[in-house]
């Protein structure tokens, strides 16, 4: 893996780590979950054969620290943050973007407000559930979250959270469905339920596993919360649908992640393009997912 340039931008209310490799127009990789930059080093080194590639640690989480750790957290916020990237590395032409899960949320709404600034938006997998006809019913989930998390903490809330990913119907004990949720459920894109203890890791490899658990009470008690309830401009998206594709993990029709970009794209008329994998696909399959989001990216 090439070493990228590291760099830091100051935002309203905290301090983005971001990182670039590559040459070429610029493709801002927006992470969800815990993930931050280090969810994109699987597909970073290839894309940066033809893109400039920029990947970033979200506000609060990892290396990007807030001024205010008790700050309440926004979709607009994270996408103006998104939108200052872009005017810092590529100020004179609109860039590609992709991102994933919640990333895809702060995608979206950078599209919706920021359209000049934007050439193509890859969202994958984006938990837009206001959109859908069933939206009350994922109002009742969260707030089961938030019960269990105040009530008996970080892990329990966590496996409530991924129970309401599942597809309706889906058993529990049925690997493929557990794994795909529960992945989605303890940190919605990148960290495994159990993961390998830092000591049984390389350095850097285990640093990244301890900065995505301890991310996790915010992930969980701040960021999916207020994202989940987020309701996008559904009307502009439409306007917009020409530059956007909406993505789903091949391996996650029915569950709850899935769910609202395949509602969007139908309401759209527009593909709903499937990545390898489920909703971790980035995780599972990155080299498949890789190459899926340049043929997305180019064509």
């Amino acid at each position: 893996m090439t070493s990228p340039t590291i760099g830091h931008l100051r935002v309203d209310g905290a301090t983005l780590h971001y990182e670039v490799r590559g040459e070429g127009p610029l493709l801002l990789l927006i992470p969800g979950g815990t993930g931050g930059a280090a969810s994109f080093d699987g597909v970073a080194d290839d894309l940066a054969t033809g893109y400039t590639v920029v990947s970033y640690d979200p506000r609060g989480l990892s290396r990007s620290p807030l001024d205010d750790p008790e700050a309440e957290q926004r979709v607009a916020q994270h996408a103006d943050d998104a939108f200052r990237l872009l005017e810092l590395l590529s100020p004179d032409a609109p860039a590609r973007v992709a991102g994933c899960s919640s990333g895809a949320i702060v995608a979206l709404h950078l599209l919706t407000t920021h359209p000049e600034r934007v050439g193509r938006v890859v969202a994958h997998e984006p938990p837009v559930v206001e959109v859908l006809p069933d939206a009350a019913e994922h109002r009742a989930l969260l707030a089961r979250v938030r019960d269990t998390f105040q009530r008996e903490g970080l892990m329990p809330a966590a496996a409530v959270f991924a129970a309401g990913l599942r597809r309706p119907g889906a058993d529990s004990a049925d690997p493929a469905d557990a794994d795909s949720a529960d992945a989605a459920g303890t940190a919605a894109v990148d960290a495994p339920v159990d993961p390998p203890k830092p000591a049984e890791l390389p350095p850097e490899a285990a640093a990244r596993v301890e900065r995505t658990m301890a991310d996790m009470p915010y992930f969980l008690g701040r960021i999916v919360p207020s994202f989940m309830a987020y309701t996008p401009d559904v009307d502009r998206l439409e306007a917009l649908s020409d530059r956007l594709v909406l993505a789903a993990g091949a391996d996650s029709a029915g569950e709850l992640p899935y769910r609202p970009a395949a509602f969007l794209a139908e309401r759209f008329g527009t593909p709903l393009v499937h990545f390898p994998g489920g909703h971790t696909g980035l995780s599972t399959h990155p080299t498949e997912f890789g190459e899926r989001l340049r043929e997305v990216l180019d064509a």
